[in-house]
């Protein structure tokens, strides 16, 4: 997607920009104010829909939403400096075009008058307390991003895309052991054909929804409901995985020595399962990853497992390191697991993190500990030993089994300056 650049503000012209936020009951829901802008604009940019609710009110040219959407925003910055006006749905900064919009032109030039978002309408329709309840988009992705909040007792509120979708989403909840759940599907909120209606997840049969509704998720696990804990170190068993991954116990120890950190992207290199990489992306909805692993069918096997766990924005790279690296975008931690004792591989990786990134790598072989403990000597930063056993059977009585020993190498690349004075 192109980058649109942000206006110089030196020469920024008055509020130019007006966003309105317009509801399913259009002019009936607007303040004098709002309607008042809307006719005096000489344009008015909006999706067909609220250009078709606005109508009564829109004296000037109206403008349709054009596909891709950036070429909407650049006719919208061509006009800067003239009043322009922008038809929104409930909150433009709630999962709206506001949203899209600031980032190319500056508050400044705003003024934006918001309507009631459909997560109010929904909370206020169910009695929900809406600081206590989950919110999340959908509309335009997957439903997987709905799996991280599958917690029992708790409560959600999901933007859909269509009318197929609250269907799709039960069916998605029944598989994963929540059949249970109590689904509310609310339509066309606020206009005259709202319709709010209940059913359980796994008896849920409705058809010929309104394309304009939210899902209001009243969570029930089951027995074995596939619940991803808030915690570092998922269990081994909720991946699909063959033999190649790191194991829980080692896995939490090494999260915590990337310390993810909001909006941060990591590479996970020799990904094997990509439950690194996945984890990573559980701690915060912000959070970025590249896979790169090399086997074809472990790619593969990394996509199910991101769709799966709900986090499908993980990218995977097929190929080897170091020649996988060329071209990926800096990165703010990186991991190093199978394959890092390929020729190279470290080295590009300390070369590719940014300043004040972290880096973690582990070793099971003594030719990859060799490399990091002479990284570590080099470079200085934290060398530890992890050593596990777990209980296993011994004949009629139990004993003590001990894993392969992991060795990991943990940095902090050092600034500029620092570097300097070292």
């Amino acid at each position: 997607m192109r980058v649109l650049p942000m206006p110089d503000l030196t020469s920024a012209p008055e509020r130019w920009l007006t966003i309105i936020g317009l509801g399913e009951d259009g002019p009936a829901g607007l303040g004098d104010r709002a309607k008042q802008l809307i006719t005096e604009a000489p344009i008015v940019f909006g999706g067909a829909r609220h250009l078709a609710l606005a109508a009564p009110l829109i004296s000037g040219e109206a403008i349709a939403w054009q596909s891709p959407f950036e070429r909407s925003v650049e006719r919208v910055l061509a006009l800067r400096g003239s009043p322009v006006v922008v038809l929104a749905s409930g909150d433009p900064f709630f999962f709206g075009v506001g949203a899209t919009l600031s980032r190319h032109i500056p508050v400044e030039e705003m003024l934006v008058l918001p309507a009631p978002s459909s997560f109010s309408l929904a909370s206020s329709r169910l009695g929900w307390p809406l600081q206590d309840v989950a919110t999340i988009s959908l509309h335009g992705r997957p439903l997987d991003l709905i799996r991280p909040y599958l917690h029992d007792g708790r409560r959600v509120l999901a933007l859909t895309s269509d009318g197929e979708s609250p269907l799709a989403l039960a069916r998605l909840l029944t598989a994963n052991g929540f059949g249970q759940s109590r689904l509310t599907v609310l339509e066309a909120l606020g206009g005259p054909e709202e319709r709010v209606t209940h059913r359980i997840a796994n008896t849920f049969s409705l058809s010929n929804l309104n394309a304009l509704n939210i899902c209001a998720i009243d969570v029930v696990a089951g027995e074995g409901a596939l619940v991803l804990p808030c915690a570092t170190g998922l269990d081994d068993s909720l991946f699909e995985h063959d033999g190649q991954i790191t194991k829980r116990e080692i896995r939490a120890v090494t999260l915590s020595a990337l310390a993810p950190r909001r909006g941060e992207l990591l590479w996970d290199i020799g990904a094997g399962s990509g439950s690194i990489a996945i984890e990573w992306m559980l701690s915060d909805p912000s959070m970025r990853a590249i896979a790169i692993e090399a086997v074809g069918e472990r790619a593969a096997r990394i996509r199910r497992n991101a769709e799966n766990f709900g986090v499908p924005g993980l990218i995977v790279v097929e190929g080897t390191a170091p020649a996988a690296l060329a071209g990926l975008p800096t990165p703010d931690a990186i991991f190093i697991g199978g394959g890092g004792s390929e020729e190279g591989v470290l080295t590009a990786a300390i070369a590719s993190l940014k300043r004040g990134g972290r880096l973690a790598a582990n070793a099971v072989t003594t030719e990859m500990e060799a490399m990091l403990i002479a990284a570590h000597a080099k470079h200085g930063g934290s060398l530890i030993r992890i050593d596990i056993a777990r209980a296993a059977p011994v004949g009629a009585m139990t004993g003590w089994r001990p894993a392969m020993p992991v060795t990991q190498w943990s940095w902090v690349k050092p600034s500029e300056r620092r570097e300097e004075r070292e």
